[in-house]
C-alpha cells in the first residue's frame, strides 16, 4: 500500500497546529505508519500540494490527511483532481472548524488517527466508506468554481468571516481558546454598518425575491461561523443545499433575533428563510461580499450554488466505535 500522504498547516490555530501534529508524529510512529508530510508555507499551498498527491499514476487509492482549520481543508477540496481516488481524513487544528464538528469528527489525534485506521483497514477490505455530498459556487468573472465542504454565503456572514481572516482579536481570542467570540463581535459590528441588496432566487422549482436581504448562504452543513447553525437540518448525503437567508427585516430588529439564530429557532420568524434544492442562482442588485468556507471570493452580483452529491470519500466512522490503530 502507498505511504499515506499528510499535508500540513502549523500556523491554523495560532500555533495549536504546532502542537497537535507533533502529537500526531509520535502516535504515527509509534504505531509504525509509513507516511510522507507536506508542510504548507504560504496561502494556497495546501491546494497545490493536494493537486500533486491526488494526480499520483496508478488505480489505487490515495489515503490524504489534513493537519489543518477550515482553510486547509477547503484548499485542498479544491486542489484535489480526482475525487473518486482520494480519500480523505482530518485531524482538525484551527479556531472554527465547522468542519469537524459538524461532522462530528473526532477532537484529539489519538482518537482521529484511530478512526482513520480503521477506516483504511475497511477500504482495503472492499468495504464502503462514508461518502458526503460537497457544494461547488461560481460567480461573474470567475476562472474556476470553488468547491466548499461546510457553507458558501453572500452578505452579513460573508463580511464577517472576510474580517476575522485578518483580525487581531481573532489572534488574541484564539490563545484563550476563546476564537469563536470572534464572529460573535464581528457579526454585531458588521450587521449596523453593512448595506442590504435585493435579490431575486431562482430554483428548478421557481423563483422568489429576498427584499433587502442581509444574507443569504448555501450550507452543505448545519453550522457556520465558530457553530451557529444556519440550517440546522442540513444533511451531506441528501443530494441538497440548503439557503438559509434573512432578508426584509430592519436591522435593530436583526439584532434582537440573532440570539434565535444561534439557538437554531429562526425557522418560525418572518424574514428568516431556508429552502433545500440542487442549486440556487442569486441575482443582486448591488454587489455583495462572497465567502466560501470562510475564505474570500470576491464582491459579486451574480452567484451560483450547486450541490455535487456524494462527492469525498472521508475517512469517518460513527461515534462509539473503538479501534486500535495497527501497523499499515
Amino acid at each position: 500500500m502507498r505511504r499515506i500522504q499528510i499535508i500540513v498547516n502549523n500556523g491554523a490555530g495560532t500555533g495549536q497546529a504546532h502542537r497537535v501534529w507533533n502529537e500526531t508524529q509520535c502516535l504515527l510512529r509509534g504505531y509504525k505508519i509509513k507516511y510522507e508530510a507536506h508542510m504548507t508555507r504560504y496561502e494556497g499551498h495546501a491546494a497545490k500540494l493536494a493537486e500533486q498527491i491526488s494526480r499520483v499514476k496508478g488505480e489505487e487509492p490515495v489515503y490524504l490527511l489534513v493537519v489543518g482549520g477550515d482553510g486547509t481543508i477547503n484548499e485542498v477540496l479544491n486542489g484535489i483532481t480526482d475525487f473518486d481516488k482520494v480519500r480523505l481524513g482530518v485531524i482538525p487544528t484551527g479556531s472554527g472548524n465547522d468542519f469537524g464538528r459538524n461532522l462530528k469528527l473526532p477532537k484529539t489525534p489519538k482518537e482521529s488517527l484511530r478512526e482513520i485506521c480503521a477506516c483504511i483497514r475497511k477500504d482495503q477490505r472492499g468495504e464502503a466508506l462514508y461518502r458526503i455530498d460537497l457544494g461547488q459556487v461560481s460567480w461573474e468573472g470567475c476562472e474556476k468554481p470553488r468547491i466548499f465542504g461546510i457553507s458558501s454565503g453572500l452578505g452579513l456572514d460573508a463580511l464577517v468571516c472576510k474580517k476575522a481572516l485578518h483580525s487581531r482579536l481573532k489572534q488574541v481570542l484564539n490563545r484563550f481558546h476563546l476564537g469563536k467570540l470572534t464572529y460573535l463581535a464581528l457579526t454585531v459590528q458588521s450587521l449596523f454598518t453593512m448595506e442590504t441588496a435585493n435579490a431575486k432566487v431562482v430554483t428548478e422549482h421557481g423563483g422568489y425575491i429576498l427584499p433587502k436581504m442581509i444574507f443569504a448562504a448555501a450550507m452543505n452543513l448545519p453550522a457556520e461561523g465558530g457553530g451557529v447553525p444556519m440550517a440546522p437540518h442540513a444533511s451531506v448525503q441528501d443530494g441538497l443545499l440548503s439557503l438559509g437567508s434573512a432578508s426584509g427585516i430592519a436591522k435593530w430588529q436583526t439584532f434582537f433575533l440573532l440570539p434565535f439564530l444561534v439557538a437554531a429557532k429562526q425557522e418560525h420568524i418572518n424574514g428568516f428563510n431556508i429552502r433545500n434544492e440542487k442549486e440556487f442562482r442569486l441575482i443582486l442588485d448591488r454587489p455583495m461580499v462572497l465567502h466560501a468556507d470562510g475564505e474570500y471570493c470576491a464582491d459579486v452580483t451574480r452567484v451560483e450554488f450547486r450541490c455535487l452529491e456524494k462527492k469525498l470519500w472521508l475517512l469517518h466512522e460513527q461515534k462509539g466505535i473503538k479501534v486500535r490503530p495497527e501497523t499499515i
